[in-house]
């Protein structure tokens, strides 16, 4: 029992620490705030083991991104000697659980947009329409730091766990 909380021990704390390396090279990292909400928890209970991963709401939205909300564009740009006029929207995120609802008014906030597109000399305003159609990009800072650190689990951990898993769902289904 003490090599599997090891184990588990190190699998946590490669996963915290892969998921903010990843976080910070990805230049995902921009108030620290995510960087800091992410903690893995590790519980040891009479019958169970249960580990837990945390971070902001919003840390979920930046690893599988948000799918845009689609369109046509409505204007064409004067530096750019190609009409993109009515040209549609080209998605980021295809395959993500998390949308932009199109027709709805609940566009991201300026706020958020506003710090990066001055030290980009963009109008803020363009880039919140812009991430309202197209989306956000998934980083997978977390999906990749957990699949890598999984990995590295030993391979009795995984056999003996699911086997255990198995058995607990025997039991439970011919309980009456």
């Amino acid at each position: 029992m003490l090599a599997t909380e090891e184990a588990l021990k190190r699998f946590r704390d490669q996963v915290v620490k892969n998921a903010r390396t990843n976080l910070t090279k990805g230049n995902k990292n921009v108030t620290r705030s995510l960087y800091d909400s992410i903690k893995g928890f590790y519980k040891v209970m009479p019958n169970s083991i249960s580990l837990e991963f945390e971070m902001l709401p919003w840390g979920e939205f930046q690893d599988k991104g948000v799918k845009g909300a689609g369109g046509v564009r409505k204007s064409t740009s004067k530096f750019n000697r190609r009409n993109n006029k009515g040209k549609i929207w080209k998605q980021k995120a295809p395959n993500s659980p998390f949308s932009f609802k199109m027709g709805d008014e609940n566009k991201p906030s300026v706020k958020h947009f506003v710090q990066w597109s001055n030290s980009k000399g963009l109008n803020p305003y363009a880039v919140r329409d812009s991430v309202y159609h197209q989306g956000i990009k998934p980083s997978l800072f977390f999906t990749k730091a957990f699949e890598a650190a999984y990995k590295n689990l030993p391979a009795e951990l995984i056999e003996a766990y699911g086997l255990e898993v198995e058995e607990q769902f025997i039991t439970i289904i011919k309980q009456p």
